[in-house]
């Protein structure tokens, strides 16, 4: 079944309809308008009566058309359907992606589809945009995939592994969708994301978090506490708003994320939660009460508006280290410093995972608890103490193990 839709680049209706197993877009100079729609609507219904009795010609309807000359090679009754060329005879990648970015945004929180977009504009379409979807091959993509190891970006380095990664996902996508929707199969079938190599976390530890806040600028002591010692993320902590500390239960409450300067929802169902304040953190949060209770913001300007983490870390974070001779870490670093803490005190691993907005302790476990030993000393030494005292308490009073034959 055919239909009538809008070109956005042009606000002007266009008919969108399939002939001979091949999807057929032909453009109008009517507006958006119901009246036009309805008119629209009726010349396809005869359309497609035609086409299912066999008499439509293409060249009768859209004259100045370029699917003429293809659909003129063979008459309907000679033209053989379903054969190899008219299977491949698909949308230009440009137009397929963009409809496909349309109907899969609404299903995206609006920092991840800018995120697309951006992924579309300056990698995909520039790359694949002049190609019919259906003729894109797997040496076509891998070939994209190669070309990407070769980027610079504006700090002079190349596209890390992951970032790779993430700009072939929507290509991924947009080809399955594509072959769905016409019937071949997809070129990146058996192409898997390269391996990412584990990000290496560099937490502080507690003698280093004590200097950080004797030493850090007063206006900023209570934000770096918190941020210490609930291990929230960036965006978390920028976009709290003093509705959601509730000082009775003592409890920050997660519930939306600070992002390219607009607030949204959190960065996925998990990280939806409550964080248990400790003592430190509720006498910072009072503290900052005093200071901006009266805004919106917890963390804020002079003028209420929230932190830019950007100015922020130049000004703040990156001199504070610098001037106590510090390694210099990215302030993301402070949430990887709270999950170690948390292990290191011999917090319920469950309870952690929650408080950090984790659904299960695998990450935990797997990003953070090489650190335990060092915090802690848990790593096989007091187990060591009990086998020397318990044999030299053996030795002493004498005994001796026989064995016998």
């Amino acid at each position: 079944m055919g239909s009538i839709r809008v070109r956005k680049s042009t606000e002007k209706l266009f008919m969108d309809f399939r002939f001979q197993g091949v999807r057929c877009r032909e453009q109008t100079a009517l507006e958006d308008t119901p009246k036009n729609r309805k008119k629209l609507t009726v010349l396809l219904e005869r359309i497609e009566a035609e086409i299912t009795l066999g008499v439509f010609e293409y060249e009768k309807y859209f004259p100045g058309s370029a699917n003429v000359q293809k659909f003129s090679k063979h008459s309907p009754n000679q033209r053989q359907k379903g054969s190899r060329e008219e299977q491949h005879e698909t949308p230009l990648f440009t137009e397929f992606a963009q409809d496909w970015f349309d109907e899969m945004k609404i299903q995206w929180r609006k920092s991840h589809y800018i995120t697309i977009q951006g992924t579309l504009d300056n990698y995909l379409i520039p790359e694949f945009g002049e190609k019919e979807v259906g003729r894109i091959t797997k040496k076509d993509i891998l070939d994209f995939r190669a070309s990407l190891a070769k980027v610079t970006t504006r700090s002079g380095k190349q596209l890390s592994t992951s970032r790779i990664n993430r700009i072939m996902t929507p290509l991924r996508m947009i080809l399955g969708e594509a072959a769905n929707r016409y019937e071949f199969s997809s070129p990146y079938h058996g192409i898997k994301s390269l391996k990412v190599p584990r990000t290496d976390v560099e937490p502080f530890d507690l003698d280093e978090v004590k200097l950080i806040l004797a030493a850090v600028r007063p206006d900023f002591r209570n934000y770096y506490t918190v941020r210490f010692f609930t291990g929230m993320r960036t965006g978390e902590i920028d976009g709290l708003q003093w509705e959601y500390v509730d000082f009775k239960r003592r409890q920050i409450l997660v519930r939306q994320s600070l992002v390219n300067g607009e607030l949204g929802y959190t960065k996925n169902d998990g990280s939806f939660r409550n964080i248990e304040m400790s003592q430190l953190v509720y006498d910072a949060l009072k503290e900052q009460q005093r200071a901006t209770g009266d805004r919106k913001f917890v963390f804020c300007t002079r003028s209420g508006t929230p932190l830019s983490h950007n100015n922020v870390t130049k000004r703040v974070w990156y001199p504070l280290l610098r001037h106590l001779g510090l390694r210099k870490r990215r302030p993301y670093q402070t949430r990887h410093t709270a999950a170690t803490l948390w292990l290191a005190a011999g917090e319920n691993p469950e309870w952690i995972a929650r408080q950090m907005g984790h659904t299960t302790t695998e990450m935990l476990f797997r990003v953070y608890s090489r650190y335990v030993p060092n915090l802690t000393r848990r790593d096989g030494s007091a187990f060591e103490r009990l086998l020397i005292t318990e044999f030299d308490a053996s030795a002493e009073t004498g005994e001796e193990v026989c064995h016998e034959n």
